[in-house]
């Protein structure tokens, strides 16, 4: 099996997925990162492709970042400023060639994640 990287965001204040936020996938080594890709949320709260397919796939130390600020406040669930979480992110490993899969469940106050399928 060759290996490959999905996420999407589910709203759990309001209880259903999380469109038009946008997520960076950076690799980190050395303490540097380097940012390999960008997508957005589709209605579903999916990336309409892996953010990292098989042919770019190769094991190691990642982060995603997402840029959940603006939908926070498109969707009227903050007015604070500064907002209390404006970018997420969560750095992972993967150690083997397989899917992995990291959601973000997002709330105005709070977050979660998990390895999923």
């Amino acid at each position: 099996m060759s290996g490959y990287l999905t996420t999407h965001v589910l709203d759990t204040a309001r209880g259903c997925p999380a469109e038009g936020i946008e997520i960076v996938l950076f690799r980190v080594s050395g303490g540097e990162k380097e940012e390999i890709a960008r997508a957005v949320t589709n209605d579903d709260g999916r990336t309409d492709t892996p953010i990292l397919p098989t042919g770019q796939f190769e094991t190691g130390t990642y982060e995603l970042v997402f840029t959940c600020g603006d939908y926070l406040r498109q969707t009227g669930q903050t007015t604070d400023v500064p907002m209390f979480l404006d970018a997420v992110p969560i750095r992972f490993g993967m150690s083997e060639a397989a899917h992995y899969h990291v959601p973000l469940l997002l709330s105005p106050y709070g977050y979660s994640t998990y390895r999923g399928s």
